[in-house]
This record gives structure tokens, sequence and C-alpha cells, in this order.
């Protein structure tokens, strides 16, 4: 456990073994969480958007079920008429 003091503007020096260990470098962006009587620290992403991509890879394609949901309701109408 690592313990900070805050400055007389509020800031606070993040031990270097936690900079360290978490990635923590200069101009890291630090996202600052009040919850119920303490604050979380999250580190976020340079680009947030290269960093989810491709997290839904390998899952179902939406557009591919609407194209084969699409094609059975045809072929079910054709059947019909």
């Amino acid at each position: 456990m690592y313990t900070a003091k805050t400055s007389i503007k509020g800031q606070i020096v993040i031990p270097k073994p936690l900079r360290d260990r978490l990635g923590i470098k200069p101009g890291t962006t630090i996202e600052l969480i009040p919850e119920q009587g303490h604050l979380q620290l999250r580190t976020l992403p340079d680009d947030p958007i290269a960093a989810i991509r491709g997290s839904l890879k390998g899952g179902p394609s939406l557009a591919k079920q609407l194209m084969t949901e699409h094609r059975e309701d045809v072929r079910r109408a054709r059947r019909r008429a």
C-alpha cells in the first residue's frame, strides 16, 4: 500500500513503483472517479477507439444475421404468393 500527500495546489505524486507497474508515463490521462468516501483513479487509453477496435471480433455479425433473416422472409413471402 502506498500513500501520498496533496500539495497546496491539490496535486499528488503517484509513487514510481505504481507508475511503472501501471505503465503511467508523462502525459498519461487519468480519470478521477469519486465514490462513496474514496477516490478511484483509472488510466485512459490515448486513443479510445483504437483501444476497443477488434474487441467484438469473432462475434456474430449483425449485418450477416439481418441479411439471412431478410432472405428467409423473402422466401416465405414467395411461397405464399
